[in-house]
């Protein structure tokens, strides 16, 4: 029979699995006595006992670190597990890799919970959203975790990415500067990341005096260019900036496919900057993110040594971006 989890106490209680894990560790909470005397009555009666192995070993110096990913439809996440092997590496630690699915809350909220269970000395988030409950989990879990690829906004929370408004902002700032007015941001999403690079964009536009900012929605995929480029042409931009290098390529395919040059008719701007930005005819202008980079850094971070908070990007100049058509 498997061991009963707090998992198991919160489905029994009808309370949440953040209340059962504050009752279990002794922490004030929003919870009433009598919330937390059937809480602790459940428990006893399927048997619960608290596995407290894994704060004891980070106390004592664990050997692990729990890489947690989200499978978003780009193509960003070997070079950040390649840098985290290696700084866990040279750390002495190895690495395992949980995986959460693309935005499913079920899949990422057992990984989490899986990672809590084990004997690991930190925990990566890479493109992870929490919500609240996941958040408060980790936060009484007293192991180190660290968010990757993903900034909360607040340094009150670990986390090591690329500075995602002032990356938005120096990619449109570049089209804007080789003479495009008509910009759109395509594939983007609502969550901290998309969040962060439409605002960038939108500053860049308004301090360029641009008003006409064209946000198209989207999941960062192949998928989402191919599906999105009816929209770009409709609504007569000269250049976009894609939200991720699969957006940029489905975009590259579908104008392609439509008789429309680029980059003589439209100009495509990459973010990311993965060697995908160097097989497509164009090679694609990107701002490149160093995500092997935001790996180490991010083990650095929940190991507890010196580390950045953002890592720096770069514009790399290819093919797919020239000056409008008069």
């Amino acid at each position: 029979m498997a061991k009963p989890t707090i998992k198991d106490i919160a489905a029994q209680s009808g309370v949440s699995i953040a209340t059962v894990s504050r009752v279990l560790a002794n922490k004030s909470g929003s919870y009433s006595e009598k919330t937390a005397a059937k809480i602790l009555k459940i428990a006893k009666a399927l048997g619960y006992r608290k596995n407290s192995a894994a704060v004891d070993l980070v106390k004592k110096g664990a050997d692990v670190i729990a890489l947690i990913i989200n499978a978003t439809p780009t193509n960003f996440s070997t070079q950040i597990i390649d840098g985290i092997q290696q700084r866990a590496s040279e750390l002495g630690q190895g690495v395992i890799i949980l995986y959460a699915g693309n935005r499913d809350h079920a899949l990422q909220h057992q990984a989490i919970i899986t990672a809590l269970g084990r004997s690991v000395s930190g925990i990566l988030l890479a493109a992870i959203e929490p919500d609240e409950e996941d958040l408060t989990l980790l936060k009484e879990s007293q192991i180190p975790f660290c968010f990757v690829s993903l900034y909360l906004g607040t340094a009150a929370i670990l986390a090591v990415s690329s500075d995602n408004r002032d990356l938005a902002y120096q990619a449109t700032q570049y089209l804007i500067d080789q003479g495009h007015t008509r910009i759109g941001l395509v594939g983007i999403d609502e969550y901290h990341t998309g969040s962060q690079r439409r605002i960038g964009y939108q500053e860049a536009m308004t301090a360029n005096h641009l008003a006409s900012a064209t946000v198209l929605p989207g999941d960062y995929s192949y998928e989402a260019g191919v599906r999105l480029l009816q929209a770009v042409k409709d609504q007569g931009l000269t250049a976009v900036l894609a939200a991720s290098d699969m957006v940029a390529a489905g975009i590259l395919t579908a104008a392609q496919q439509h008789k429309i040059r680029v980059p003589a008719d439209l100009s495509i701007m990459s973010i990311d900057g993965t060697i995908i930005c160097q097989i497509t005819t164009p090679a694609l202008t990107s701002v490149t993110q160093d995500f092997y980079q935001i790996g180490r850094q991010s083990v650095n971070k929940v190991m507890g040594q010196p580390a950045l908070d953002f890592v720096p990007v770069k514009i790399v100049e290819r093919a797919s971006v020239v000056p409008p058509a008069d």
